[in-house]
Order: structure tokens, then sequence, then C-alpha cells
């Protein structure tokens, strides 16, 4: 069976999504490459317990109401990928993993190679986003 990650997409009311920079290290897979917040599943956990538990260790939120946008089968693994609708303001965020946080455009997002194969999940976010407004 095929590993469980699960992520989130935070978009801001200008219609921005939060990405997170990678650690430079070579001990860790996409060093110093953009990626949407989130983690690996852990024995007995949940995916929407994990987003919860990863978005306190990454960057101290408490994450509350986020969505499931979609589940998707990757080569490697099974993802999980959540959103939510905040207004985070970055400069308030203590960052526990990764180099920074910044808020893309849809274009800036889709120009930008990301880790582990999120431009499509992005693309297809920024599709729905107007059907999402109304959920």
């Amino acid at each position: 069976m095929k590993p469980a990650g699960t992520s989130i997409i935070f978009v801001d009311d200008r219609d921005r999504v939060l990405l997170l920079l990678r650690d430079d290290r070579p001990d860790i897979r996409y060093p110093n490459q953009w990626d949407i917040p989130g983690g690996g599943v852990e024995p007995g956990e949940t995916p929407e317990e994990t987003i919860v538990r990863e978005m306190r260790e990454e960057i101290g939120l408490e994450l509350k109401g986020a969505e499931l946008f979609e589940r998707t089968e990757f080569p490697d693994r099974i993802e999980y990928t959540f959103w939510k609708r905040a207004n985070l303001v970055i400069e308030e965020i203590d960052l526990m993993e990764g180099q920074e946080l910044r808020w893309f455009t849809r274009e800036e997002a889709a120009a930008t190679p990301l880790a582990f194969g999120f431009n499509p999940t992005i693309e297809a976010f920024f599709q729905r986003l107007p059907i999402l407004h109304g959920a």
C-alpha cells in the first residue's frame, strides 16, 4: 500500500495561495523548492488529524475548518489536499519548518516548479475556485 500524505492550500481574499520554501538540506526530498504545506500521515492518524498536526508543527497554527479539496493518487503516494480561506499574515507566523512563506498568484504558482508534483493540484484548485467561493 502506498504511503499517504496531506497538504493544505490556504487561499487569501485576493485569491493567492500560500506556499512554503522547503529547507535547503541534502537529507530531504526537494530541498530549496516551493511546496504546499503539509506532511505524511503517521500510523493511526486520519488525514484530517495529520493536517492539523502538521500545521501546528510547521507554522504554529491551530487549524480548524479545513475542507478536503481532493484525494490524488500519485506514483509514490496518496495525497489528501485540503483547503481553507485564510488571510494569514506571514510576518506573524513563527515558521518552524522551511525557509520562507509567500503568497503566490495563479500565474506565479504556474511559473514555479513545485515539490512533489503539485503544479497540477494548484492549477486544478484555481480552476475550481469560483465554485469553492460558493461553498
